[in-house]
């Protein structure tokens, strides 16, 4: 089975895309404000803008994605945290909806009500809500809500420590992902989500936060950022500043995804990252949409690589596409389970009476 654990929502109906924008619209006029029983999209409209999606799984051999709502869309940075909080219900349910109608292609993660300065124990009953009601199976967490300033403290604080005590309760990984950016400074898809993932990887390494949650899972996308190209300076500043070594103190805890966009990235990554710590994702459609002219074939056609790398065995194969999802994802290999004896059973003949 392929997993892909790093997919969007980018092809919502545009009905979403006038909510949002009467919803912020209210914030100077609150007779123009947007109310959530104003959004009216049909199934069928959701399963017709999930079909780009469905032809490339289809196309690339994909079968099941985990499905978030659009990263740069969560926008934590805008509005208010009443604002947050509204927006990312609407978005849960649209996911979930999606879920429901596509069991068989899309699990649910979710995003947070995160807000710039709130505490982040502020999004426990959505996360709460959207695992016991909606079953999803994770959650995107934002390290920066600022937007690409960086007002709110490291990911090792213990301001974030009551919704980390959730996840492990939940048994949910979290995944490291930034949303848009507001500061001029830096390209939202091309710096701040690279940035990102590298600051909060050494934000890790700089603390100890998987002594206090050695059950805590996250994922950090987009190939670690910077992470695998300077392996070596990581297990350096690990070594030095914590007196332990980079693979005992996060390897357990922390993962990387494939979203690398070219076959000497994937190959630095799968030679350099332990292959119990890499998991297959193609962020499709997402970050870089267009053709490589060099290869002829699409940037993000992340499958490709993998399949084109001869220092994997099958085992290690099983683990990145498969295995390693299931592993992280608990709740993940829980609803795969399930699916698979319901399936079971309803192929079973009947018995006679």
């Amino acid at each position: 089975m392929i997993i892909d654990i790093h997919g969007h929502y980018t092809t919502e109906p545009k009905a979403l895309s006038a909510f949002r924008d009467r919803q912020l619209a209210g914030l100077a006029d609150p007779a123009r404000q947007a109310h959530t029983a104003d959004l009216n999209i049909s199934d069928e409209e959701l399963i017709q803008s999930v079909q780009p999606q469905l032809k490339l799984q289809s196309q690339r051999g994909c079968d099941l994605t985990l499905f978030s709502p659009r990263a740069s869309g969560m926008a934590h940075h805008i509005g208010s945290e009443a604002i947050s909080a509204q927006w990312t219900t609407v978005s849960n349910n649209l996911i979930h909806r999606i879920c429901t109608l596509l069991p068989d292609h899309f699990a649910g993660v979710g995003q947070l009500p995160q807000f710039r300065g709130a505490p982040p124990k502020h999004c426990i009953p959505e996360l709460e809500r959207i695992v016991n009601e909606l079953g999803f199976v994770a959650v995107n967490l934002n390290p920066d809500p600022s937007g690409g300033y960086w007002t709110d403290l490291p990911l090792t604080d213990h301001q974030w420590y009551p919704l980390y005590e959730k996840l492990c309760e939940l048994n949910v990984p979290a995944m490291i992902h930034v949303s848009s950016c507001c500061n001029p400074n830096f390209h939202h898809t091309g710096a701040h989500y690279i940035n990102a993932d590298t600051t909060a990887f050494m934000q890790l390494i700089q603390g100890d936060l998987f002594k206090d949650f050695p059950a805590l899972k996250l994922v950090i996308p987009h190939g670690g950022g910077a992470v695998p190209y300077h392996w070596g300076r990581y297990r350096g500043l690990c070594q030095a500043m914590r007196n332990i070594t980079l693979a005992d103190h996060l390897m357990d805890n922390v993962f990387f995804d494939t979203c690398v966009y070219h076959l000497p990235g994937i190959e630095l990554l799968a030679k350099v990252i332990p292959v119990n710590n890499i998991l297959f994702a193609s962020e499709m459609l997402g970050a870089v949409k267009g053709i490589d002219p060099e290869t002829g074939h699409n940037f993000d056609d992340t499958k490709r690589y993998l399949d084109q790398l001869t220092g994997l065995d099958e085992q290690s194969r099983h683990k990145i596409f498969e295995g390693n999802a299931r592993r992280v994802y608990p709740r993940l290999d829980a609803l795969l389970a399930a699916h698979h004896d319901r399936v079971g059973r309803e192929a079973q003949p009947l018995t006679p009476v």
